[in-house]
């Protein structure tokens, strides 16, 4: 099914108001500027840590479930066990991360991104 294109602009404004396409030589002169260096340096500084943060914990889990069953088996209250208390602490630490990261970004990345974004489409 073939699309249609969308109409031309009734005047100026419309065109105008369109963001401009920036060349190959301008997102490689961008990339190696100081702000998306600052921009990266943000991401990496946040990502990073908890990325290998995360992966220690999942392997500690991993490791005590194969060598640790008389730990893990250990009873906690009822029929709730170290294993299932860690395994579920699993779900609630992803969730937690996300929810960091999506303030992180929010709060710190975004209004860099814009910036940056902004200034390659002649906007600001």
């Amino acid at each position: 099914m073939a699309t249609e294109a969308p109409p031309p602009p009734r005047n100026g404004t419309e065109a105008a108001s369109a963001p401009v396409t920036p060349t190959t030589e301008q997102f490689v002169e961008v990339q190696e500027g100081a702000e998306f260096g600052e921009l990266r340096r943000t991401y990496r500084s946040f990502a990073f840590p908890l990325t290998l943060a995360f992966i220690a914990w999942y392997l500690l889990y991993v490791l005590l479930s194969n060598y640790a069953g008389g730990f893990m088996g250990t009873k906690v209250f009822g029929n709730i066990n170290v294993a299932l208390v860690l395994g579920l602490g699993q779900f609630a630490t992803t969730f937690l991360i996300a929810w960091l990261y999506s303030r992180h970004a929010a709060n710190r990345l975004d209004p860099q991104s814009d910036a940056i974004r902004k200034r390659m489409e002649g906007d600001a």
